[in-house]
C-alpha cells in the first residue's frame, strides 16, 4: 500500500492522517497515512530514510518546510515563488516540492467563508514559511494592499521585496502597524502552536474584521476567541487544513477529493 505522512516537529497534533483517510475512503483510493516527527536539524537526513524506505509522498509542517524546499530536487512555480514547501512526492528523477497552503487558504477563505479578496485590506502577521506559502496566492486575488508584520522587521522587508512585482505590499515591525482599516488579519506565526500570546494594536482588533488564525484546533483557540471577544469575524485554520490537504490528494492520486463533509466533521467534534 502506497504511503505518506505529515512531517513536522510537533506533529502529534496533526489531523492530517485522519483527513487523508476520509479522502481516501471517498476516492476509494487505498493508502497509508501517519505522522513523522523529526528532530530540529535532522530533516534531510530522515526525510531521506523516509522516502528510501518506499513512501512516495509526504506534507510537511512547522518548522520544516524551507528544509523540504531545499531537499527536492526539483520544485513547482508555486514552491519557487514561496521559497517555502509543504508538500513532497517521489517521482522517478527524485523528490519533488510544491506548496498548497496558498491555494487552501484561497479556497478556504473564499469557498468556505466567503470572503472577497479583491479589493481586500490584508494584515498577515508573521514571516517564516507559513506566510511565505500564502503571499502570492493572496496577491493573485488582486487585494488593495498586504501589509507584512513581524518582530524582526528585516525578515519582512526581504519578503516584501521578494513579492513586490506580483501586488502592493508594505513591510512593517509588530510594533509599528499601521491603525488602518484592515479587513482581514491573517496570524501566520508560531505563536499560536507554542502557547504564547499575539499581541495587535487594539486599532486592526475591530469589529467585523475577519481575523484567521492558520493554526487550528486547541493552538488557535486563545487568538479565536480573543477576536470573537472583540467582535470580530473569528476562524482558526482548519478549513485552510483540509483544502489544502485536498490539494494534496489530488496531486499524488490524481482525484480531488470533496473537503465539504470533511470539514463538517471535523467541526463537529471542534464545536
Amino acid at each position: 500500500m502506497d504511503r505518506y505522512a505529515v512531517i513536522g516537529n510537533p506533529v502529534a497534533h496533526s489531523l492530517s492522517p485522519e483527513i487523508h483517510a476520509q479522502f481516501a475512503e471517498q476516492t476509494g483510493e487505498a493508502l497509508e497515512y501517519a505522522r513523522l516527527l523529526i528532530a530540529f536539524g535532522a530533516f534531510a537526513s530522515e526525510a531521506k530514510r523516509f522516502f528510501d524506505d518506499g513512501a512516495r509522498g509526504a506534507n510537511v509542517t512547522l518548522p520544516f518546510k524551507e528544509d523540504a524546499f531545499r531537499f527536492a530536487i526539483a520544485r513547482s512555480e508555486r514552491a519557487d515563488i514561496a521559497g517555502a514547501a509543504n508538500f513532497l512526492a517521489r517521482v522517478d528523477a527524485g523528490i519533488i516540492a510544491d506548496n498548497t497552503d496558498g491555494a487552501g487558504l484561497v479556497h478556504d477563505l473564499m469557498g468556505n467563508h466567503g470572503v472577497e479578496l479583491r479589493g481586500a485590506s490584508i494584515l498577515l502577521v508573521g514571516a517564516g514559511g507559513a506566510a511565505r506559502g500564502v503571499i502570492a496566492p493572496l496577491l493573485a486575488q488582486s487585494p488593495e494592499r498586504l501589509v507584512i508584520a513581524n518582530r524582526t522587521v528585516e525578515r519582512a522587508q526581504s519578503l516584501a521585496a521578494r513579492f513586490s512585482r506580483r501586488g502592493r505590499i508594505e513591510a512593517v515591525a509588530l510594533d509599528a502597524i499601521p491603525h488602518d482599516d484592515f479587513t482581514i488579519v491573517l496570524n501566520a506565526t508560531s505563536t499560536s502552536t507554542h502557547g504564547e500570546t499575539l499581541e495587535l494594536p487594539p486599532a486592526v482588533m475591530r469589529p467585523g474584521v475577519l481575523a484567521y488564525d492558520m493554526a487550528y484546533g486547541a493552538a488557535a483557540k486563545p487568538f479565536v476567541a480573543r477576536a470573537a471577544a472583540l467582535g470580530m469575524r473569528a476562524s482558526d485554520g482548519l478549513g485552510m487544513l483540509v483544502e489544502q490537504a485536498a490539494e494534496s490528494f489530488e496531486l499524488w492520486r490524481g482525484r480531488r477529493p470533496r473537503t465539504a463533509p470533511v470539514l463538517e466533521r471535523l467541526r463537529a467534534r471542534f464545536a
